[in-house]
């Protein structure tokens, strides 16, 4: 299993498998090819669909267009074997005659792959690949999770962590700040800011819920204008984890150390389901994106209130079973409907996963590694409208609507 710097990686939105990932594969293949005197990206299936909304062809431009022209072929009727996600890069040479070409997929997280391992990650650093065995672990030696990933990533991934963690502050505050439309056709209003500023007005055990609604549609916003935000594990599921961590942070007075540790903490769960099952909407679906943001969430928040191995490991498992089936069906391909609600909705049912399993002794039935290969084939089941593809769900009946007008 590779390291949780994977899982939390900073970089602009709105999306990591549409717009991280193709431009990381456009600059490498730039640099590449120093000479080019042109390029042609062809975009397949799912970021085809969805990659104009998605700004997937002003990444990729951005990338080639410093080095030679580039046109962008849109191919969203074609499905690569590998994954919904392929896209194909062709130099070409003065004559026009093609030099080289290269097909790869953006599989989430912003990470590439050639149709194999993925290709952009470093060694793998983790010895035990599920969350059972992790709980073993942890059992056998009276330690925690994020102890476990000091171990294996040694102390200066905290460093890291606490990067990222000012990444994500600095996307809540920034978020909360900003007012106005989002960019694109829907017109969408910014709200993180009302919410805020009405929560304050509620009794505690409401103003709770209402910070936190706020923070997650702070980060989201901030992600749909493009800024910069942590991928948690994506960018379409970026506000959950910094919502729930920076209400405990503020609201309760949580130290910038334990913080870290419960980033740790739910890290791990996010690169258990990044290595055994997907994290990408194309592949699995939401669930893949904001269930498994919602499972680290909850494994992460059941840390800070000392919950024991298997307590944590509970709330993780509900964050993710609750969601299984959730299909990824944004509207105009945009992270923006039903992206930024379903942020602000899975960041509340964190905060009621860990009660639950606090709640509880950390015995129950159902394993999160099970859920995880449930979520794997629910994923699969799910007809190619459902992931990604702006076409079904919500994205259909918008656009019955606006056809009909």
């Amino acid at each position: 299993m590779k390291s949780i710097r994977e899982i939390y990686k900073i970089g602009r939105g709105p999306s990591s498998s549409h717009t991280m990932g193709p431009q990381k594969a456009a600059l490498a293949f730039a640099a590449r090819h120093p000479e080019a005197a042109s390029f042609e990206v062809t975009l397949y299936g799912s970021l085809a669909a969805t990659g104009k909304g998605h700004l997937t062809d002003v990444a990729i431009l951005d990338a080639l267009t410093p080095t030679a022209p580039a046109e962008i072929v849109w191919r969203p009727d074609v499905f690569l074997p590998f994954h919904p996600n392929g896209m194909k890069f062709v130099a070409r040479d003065a004559s026009g005659a093609a030099t080289d070409e290269w097909t790869v997929y953006s599989v989430g997280g912003g990470s590439l792959s050639e149709g194999g391992g993925v290709c952009d990650e470093g060694p793998d650093l983790y010895g035990l690949n599920t969350i059972s065995e992790i709980v073993t672990w942890c059992q056998e030696r009276g330690r925690s999770y994020w102890e476990y990933v000091e171990q294996c990533e040694g102390p200066e991934i905290w460093d890291y962590l606490h990067t990222v963690w000012e990444a994500m502050k600095a996307a809540v505050e920034e978020g909360l700040d900003a007012d106005g439309a989002l960019p694109g056709p829907l017109c969408l209003s910014r709200k993180a800011a009302t919410y805020h500023i009405k929560a304050t007005g509620y009794k505690p055990n409401l103003q709770s819920r209402g910070l936190v609604f706020s923070y997650a549609l702070a980060v989201s916003e901030q992600n749909a204008s493009g800024g910069t935000i942590v991928t948690a594990p994506t960018c379409g599921s970026c506000g959950v984890v910094p919502a729930v961590l920076y209400h405990q942070y503020k609201s309760h007075e949580f130290s910038e150390k334990r913080i870290l540790h419960a980033l740790a903490t739910g890290g791990i769960f996010g690169n258990v389901v990044k290595q055994n099952a997907s994290i990408s909407g194309a592949e699995v679906g939401c669930q893949g994106e904001v269930g498994v943001a919602c499972a680290m969430a909850s494994a992460a928040t059941c840390w800070l209130y000392g919950g024991t191995p298997t307590q944590v490991e509970y709330a993780a498992e509900m964050g993710l079973e609750h969601h299984l089936g959730m299909t990824c069906d944004p509207v105009c391909g945009l992270v923006q409907i039903p992206c930024i609600e379903r942020n602000a909705f899975a960041a509340a049912r964190a905060l009621d996963a860990n009660i639950y399993a606090s709640f509880s002794d950390g015995f129950h039935r159902v394993s999160f590694d099970e859920v995880v290969q449930v979520m794997k084939q629910t994923g699969h089941d799910l007809p190619s409208l459902y992931k990604e593809t702006g076409t079904g769900g919500l994205a259909r009946g918008y656009n019955q609507k606006k056809n009909a007008r």
